[in-house]
């Protein structure tokens, strides 16, 4: 029999806690067609040479066949090991991405001998396919002779920090945790430093740009000069690829898990995901605490096989993982009556702060950073840094560019007709990301504007994920555009990239939509389209930087945490001062009623809203020419529904009891063109028709008003008749 293909497509160095082990590891990736294919008594006579006594085999690319190649393979690994000088060596072995192919790994003390035990791997299996016999042993030995006579290499070195170091990971909210706890440990006096996908930061001050989330983001920040508390964000990438920077850390934590990246480096599962990601927490020592999200079973489930205490975190306080975690020693942290709080067994819950003082929550809008903020909060105390310093710092922590940058970052965008938009720039790349960034653009937008979404992620998704992404956004937003990342295609081109996205749209109706080639063209372009009140959401890769030069050259401003509560207020039809306005129009003195209007507005001169409730305070107390000026600024001023209607619907009354009939009848007739079926535009306009002169035609179009709003039954009978009347009287 010829020699079936046997081919090693990988060996990689790990130079850290990785997947396999808790320490630096070898792995290889061998392509084993030849032994899944090969006759099963041939296949059950090499394994019994290797010691593999009672294998079988079973049928050729059979599932029982491709575990029997497993171990085959990891015992050829433990005999060239034992041959070359290394006893009792530990193997994993894993399927790979077919059914041929089989992922081994080892740790490794010389990383030059380890490396060439992978390389040797190959030719060894290949000669043992071989009939004869004696080439199969011939192929071992000069694996063995082989492995020997290479240079050592370097020799294994664990990177243990000589001071505290959290490790941050997830699929989502991992980078404004990290940025978020950082916050914390300088509010608390610390020297901080930490690794992002943005870089490597200490104090605040980028040290070195670019992507640092794996071990080499780890290595920088703890030889950063001083530095007293380190703060890794992990990445899947990095644990893939090249380990764990760090052998061991004082707190762990784990954001979330959802389906992001996969297809790659052999996790094609979230279950899969989910094992890499807890690497983080089975190196976390003993004393320490292990942070998790208990509204994710699949983190959650984490806490199984960890030295460290469960420190839960949850939106809910009567979630079953914070009753767990106490049964395990642990801690829990929640949302109770509004306030961050900590849960121990035995005591009274520690309230530390209202949710909406956290700015990072946007006012309690976004729940995705309310369990950040809840997952940060847990890693600071259990840091044991001071109460008081983190509740500081959760209080002076914003999502703006300077504190979290391209992290739900919210403008204010001057509009070149009237009024002003909402901008968000965030960098939304998957389900659960857009998901956050559209459930806060619902949340800030007012009643009666739209959400419009710049669409669009890198092309390292399965088509699956991106056809989500469409169907999401088509769903949820009320104008979709595609904006493109081409430095993010990753071996994708733009018009496949859209055209999944365009799949999901279209299964929710979404057929129609505009393309650009970058977010700031997609950006321009929901500008131009925008109307005051509107929201528009760009999920933000590569052009951020831009976007915000973008926007502050055309005057938009970074709203604070203040400016947010007012838009989440307005977004609910509230107004933040609604019980000063309450108790204004509760004043029966018509000039108190102004005197208070004018002090409302004094507080805020700029509000429309307070404008407008001056100039109701004026209508009604019949100084029309004063409130006739009111209303205009409050319109010009971008005041939103439902005010807006209703200023507009004042204007036009109080000009006609000024006797501008001409100005009243213009306002009107666009009042009545938007909303036929209004009573009360209806009837004011009824009532300048007929101080017009246009008697007939104002009972006529009332006639019809009438009956477009009349359920009763036998209002029927009449209908085309007085329809008829109505339109001789025109």
């Amino acid at each position: 029999m010829s020699a079936a293909p046997v081919t090693v497509t990988e060996v990689r160095v790990l130079e850290g806690p990785n997947l396999y082990f808790p320490r630096p590891a070898i792995k290889i990736v061998v392509d084993a067609a030849g032994y899944l294919g090969a006759d099963e008594g041939t296949l059950g006579a090499i394994c019994t040479r290797l010691g593999l006594r009672g294998a079988r085999p079973g049928a050729a690319d059979s599932e029982q066949r491709q575990r029997a190649v497993m171990r085959l393979v990891a015992q050829v690994v433990r005999r060239i090991a034992a041959g070359s000088g290394t006893t009792r060596l530990g193997v994993r072995v894993r399927t790979g991405r077919s059914r041929g192919e089989v992922v081994v790994a080892f740790p490794w003390r010389w990383q030059g001998r380890a490396m060439a035990l992978g390389q040797c791997l190959g030719p060894a299996l290949v000669g043992l396919l071989d009939p004869d016999e004696a080439v199969g042993q011939g192929a071992i030995g000069a694996a063995v002779s082989t492995v020997i006579a290479a240079e050592q290499g370097a020799h294994f070195t664990m990177n243990k920090p000589k001071i505290p170091v959290v490790s941050v990971t997830g699929t989502n909210g991992k980078t404004t945790t990290t940025r978020l706890l950082a916050h914390l440990g300088m509010s608390a006096g610390l020297l901080t430093a930490w690794s992002s996908t943005e870089g490597v930061l200490a104090q605040g001050e980028l040290i070195e740009p670019g992507d640092y989330s794996g071990p080499a983001g780890g290595r920088l920040v703890l030889t950063a000069p001083g530095v007293q508390l380190g703060i890794l964000e992990t990445a899947r990438g990095g644990l893939l690829l090249k380990g764990m920077g760090v052998s061991v850390n004082d707190v762990s934590v784990v954001t979330n898990v959802s389906a992001d990246h996969l297809g790659q480096q052999g996790i094609d599962t979230v279950d899969q995901l989910a094992e890499v990601k807890a690497i983080v927490t089975k190196i976390t020592k003993p004393t320490g605490w292990v942070v998790l999200n208990g509204d994710d079973p699949r983190v959650w489930a984490m806490r199984v096989g960890i030295k460290a205490r469960p420190w839960v975190f949850s939106l809910d306080p009567d979630s079953p993982a914070l009753r767990q975690s106490f049964d395990l020693g642990g801690r829990g942290i929640s949302v109770l009556d509004g306030d961050v709080v900590v849960l121990a067994p035995h005591r009274d819950p520690d309230h530390l702060i209202a949710v909406v003082d956290v700015p990072v929550t946007l006012s309690g809008l976004s729940e995705h950073n309310i369990a950040n903020a809840l997952a940060a909060t847990a890693a600071a105390l259990g840091l044991g840094l001071p109460r008081e310093a983190v509740v500081q710092g959760l209080a002076t922590f914003a999502t703006d560019p300077g504190h979290n940058p391209g992290r739900m970052n919210v403008y204010s965008l001057p509009l070149a007709g009237a009024g002003s938009a909402t901008v968000i720039i965030d960098f939304a790349h998957n389900e659960a990301g857009l998901e956050a960034l559209l459930a806060v653009a619902g949340g800030l937008r007012p009643p009666g504007s739209a959400v419009h979404l710049g669409l669009g992620t890198g092309g390292d998704r399965t088509d699956e994920i991106l056809q989500g992404l469409g169907e999401l956004a088509g769903r949820r937003a009320d104008r979709v555009s595609v904006v493109h990342k081409a430095s993010y295609l990753r071996g994708r081109q733009m018009a496949q990239l859209e055209a999944q996205l365009r799949i999901g749209l279209a299964r929710v109706g979404v057929a129609e939509i505009d393309s650009y080639p970058s977010e700031l063209d997609g950006l321009a372009a929901l500008v131009a389209a925008a109307s005051s009140g509107d929201v528009l959401a760009v999920m933000v890769h590569a052009d951020r930087v831009g976007l915000q030069e973008w926007l502050s050259g055309r005057g938009a401003t970074v709203d604070s945490a203040r400016d947010i509560r007012r838009k989440v207020t307005l977004a609910r039809g509230e107004h933040e001062a609604e019980a000063a306005i309450a108790a204004l129009w509760a004043e029966p003195d018509a000039p108190a009623r102004i005197g208070a209007a004018r002090d409302l507005l004094d507080s805020d001169p700029g509000d429309p809203r307070l404008i407008f409730e001056l100039a109701s305070a004026y209508d009604d107390a019949g100084e029309q020419m004063e409130a006739i000026s009111s209303y205009d600024k409050a319109l010009g001023a971008g005041l939103g529904e439902p005010h807006r209607h209703r200023a507009l619907l004042q204007l036009a009354s109080s000009y006609r009891t000024v006797g501008n009939l001409t100005a009243a009848r213009a306002i009107l007739d666009a009042l009545f063109m938007d909303r036929p079926g209004s009573a009360a535009v209806a009837a004011f306009r009824a009532l300048t028709m007929l101080d017009q002169g246009e008697a007939p035609a104002a009972v006529a179009d009332l006639i019809d008003v009438l009956l477009s709003r009349s359920g009763d039954p036998d209002d029927q009978a009449y209908r085309a008749v007085l329809h008829a009347h109505a339109q001789e009287l025109h």
